[in-house]
């Protein structure tokens, strides 16, 4: 596996920030590392690029210790934190030429042209950091972090600041990169942990409270199954509260109706059946799906 985090915990002064914190990260995924602000989220990645000392736990990238194994563990890592810290005095394809010096790329024009064209920044490779926008800036910021080729790739809100066109150009190539790397990635924008990630994991107040792939965690805490239906004619609350399976009915108005049962049930089959035997005429019919939005406020609150 290409990190592995084992009983981590990380205190500031009288402050628990990470809290006994454990996952792993295989290559060929993408991770969803998600939190409110404050639950820990920044100091651990902080941690696992070497950035941060741990107070416990262990902590390995592509099998180095991050403690004792710090310089050889640090080469697998690429990190955009979520502050980006850049030389604004200098171009961009001046940048990316000195921080491929400073990984000790061999052939570096080959590989800075290839990252400014990865990442969108053709036409803004001769302007000065200073002078361009956010969403372009963190366009530069990824562009160093995959420049030395990490097989780890830690990124703290990686879309922060870009327009929608930029957002989708961004998330396509953070998923095209988690077919060969690992990817660990932090964000705000709770869709985007549902069009990006194979996995996420929630933590709460320096815990660890959710770890899970995006459909096993819909099915895990979800808890009901929720159908919407809508039918032409009026249907009494008494004939729905009788189908086999109903745990709440719940009035939309309009002859629409929220029907509630296990989590392992679909009533649309009976939902189905019952309308043919009544002989009244379906309308609207759907299943309401849990979003990892539902999953997180549940999980946070």
């Amino acid at each position: 596996m290409s990190v592995k985090v084992q009983h981590l915990s990380k205190n500031y002064a009288l402050q628990r920030a990470v809290d006994d914190v454990s996952f792993e990260a295989q290559q060929g995924e993408v991770l969803g590392f998600l939190g409110p602000n404050g639950a820990g989220k920044t100091t651990t990645m902080k941690i696992i690029t070497g950035y941060l000392p741990q107070n416990a736990g262990e902590v390995s990238v592509c099998g180095f210790d991050i403690r004792n194994q710090a310089m050889e563990a640090r080469a697998c890592v690429g990190y955009l934190p979520e502050h980006n810290p850049l030389y604004k005095d200098m171009y961009v394809r001046e940048y990316l030429f000195f921080t491929a010096g400073l990984h000790g790329i061999k052939k570096p024009r080959k590989r800075v042209e290839e990252m400014i064209e990865r990442t969108g920044l053709e036409s803004h490779r001769h302007k000065q950091i200073g002078a361009l926008s956010k969403g372009y800036r963190q366009r530069v910021g990824l562009a160093q972090a995959m420049l030395h080729d990490p097989q780890v790739l830690i990124l703290d809100e990686p879309t922060s600041g870009l327009d929608p066109n930029q957002i989708i150009e961004i998330r396509q190539l953070i998923k095209a990169l988690g077919q060969e790397k690992t990817v660990i990635l932090s964000t705000h924008i709770l869709g985007e942990v549902e069009a990006v990630c194979n996995r996420a994991i929630i933590i709460n107040k320096g815990k660890l409270v959710a770890d899970a792939g995006i459909e096993e965690l819909k099915q895990q805490f979800s808890g009901q199954s929720l159908v919407t239906v809508g039918f032409l004619e009026t249907v009494k609350v008494e004939m729905l509260q009788q189908l086999p399976g109903i745990q709440q009915v719940k009035d939309l108005g309009k002859n629409r109706w929220q029907l509630a049962a296990a989590a392992d049930v679909d009533l649309r089959p009976r939902l189905f059946e019952f309308a043919v035997k009544q002989g009244i005429t379906l309308v609207e019919l759907h299943k309401e799906t849990f979003s990892v939005e539902d999953i997180f406020q549940q999980l946070t609150r």
